[in-house]
């Protein structure tokens, strides 16, 4: 099967990780933990938090300006930003809108996905759609998540995972055969209660109660994550290389959500790409939701791990319950 012609490809990337590492060894001292526990578990070391004083919305700037810079894009230009977050500075107006404002981009429609940790190929896609319309032909698709703002810091089975970070990319029309060559998104809501904030929202709305259970943070169901995270992204592995005309051995690089290693090594080991094809960065940064996929793909391009008509397969899952994967040729 011939790979279809990309309707869109990304032209730059840019990434924003804060300045402060909190390490497994600092975790000791919050919960009941240690740093070999963590680290055989999960395969993360340390994480990064952002400051108290900063959001969602500033970190996907920070993120969205380097990407703009190297594609020689000014705001003016941006028709549409659509943002993937799970942690919105608020909860009205748009995390997205809130980044515009940030980066003087007003001749944009702007707006916000929820996908959690899928969101960000969930994005790309919402991306690709307005401009294959040809409703845009530049857009700024941004996934950054402040994690630490929603876990539970008394809960060891989920503070231990999160980091907070941002990754962005713009997107254009592609020009020659680089690009999206394939992207399968899909949701269960029936597995929603298997990582969700139970309370927070209008239904269950905040109050002295919800703060005193904590239920308005992150709960999870560690072990039926794990079997879902396997099958769905290998599921999604599949459906998006069949979509691209590929197999694995097409591959150059693997960019997994970075969730834990067992979950990364997963659809490596589904697909039957080896562990030098797969790019691992969850040791320094945990699982920053969105943001793991556009963080991981500018970190491999600045270490030379994706070379011009590269194949790229990215894959995640995440709360909804979500599911996605794309592939690029660079």
């Amino acid at each position: 099967m011939k790979s279809p012609k990309p309707l869109v490809e990304i032209v730059a990337t840019g990434r924003y990780l804060p300045d402060r590492v909190l390490t497994n060894f600092e975790l000791q001292k919050l919960v009941d933990t240690s740093d070999a526990w963590i680290r055989e578990r999960t395969g993360i070391r340390e994480r990064r938090i952002a400051p108290p004083d900063m959001g969602a919305a500033e970190m996907g700037a920070r993120a969205a300006r380097i990407a703009m810079d190297r594609a020689w894009v000014h705001p003016g230009e941006i028709d549409v930003i659509v943002v993937a977050t799970a942690t919105p500075d608020r909860l009205l107006p748009s995390t997205a809108c809130d980044l515009q404002a940030l980066l003087g981009a007003g001749n944009a429609a702007a707006y916000d996905v929820s996908a959690a940790c899928s969101g960000f190929i969930y994005a790309l896609q919402a991306a690709e759609g307005h401009i294959a319309a040809g409703r845009a032909e530049i857009a700024l698709v941004v996934a950054t998540e402040k994690m630490s703002g929603i876990v539970d810091w008394t809960d060891r089975q989920t503070c231990v995972l999160f980091g907070d970070g941002a990754g962005a990319v713009v997107v254009r029309k592609a020009t020659e055969s680089s690009g999206l060559l394939s992207s399968y998104i899909r949701s269960d809501g029936n597995l929603a209660e298997l990582l969700w904030r139970p309370a927070g929202g209008v239904r269950v709305p905040m109050d002295a109660a919800v703060l005193d259970d904590r239920s308005h943070l992150v709960r999870m169901a560690g072990r039926e994550v794990f079997k879902s995270a396997v099958r769905s992204m290998a599921e999604a592995a599949d459906q998006a290389l069949m979509k691209a005309g590929l197999t694995s051995e097409d591959i150059a690089l693997l960019i997994p959500h970075q969730a834990n290693m067992r979950i990364i090594e997963a659809p490596a080991k589904h697909t039957s790409i080896p562990l030098d094809k797969v790019f691992v960065n969850i040791d320094r940064y945990g699982n920053t939701s969105s943001a793991t996929i556009p963080i991981a793909l500018d970190e491999a391009l600045e270490q030379g791990r994706i070379r011009r008509g590269d194949r790229l397969h990215a894959v995640a899952f995440g709360a909804g319950y979500t599911w996605a994967s794309a592939v690029l040729r660079w």
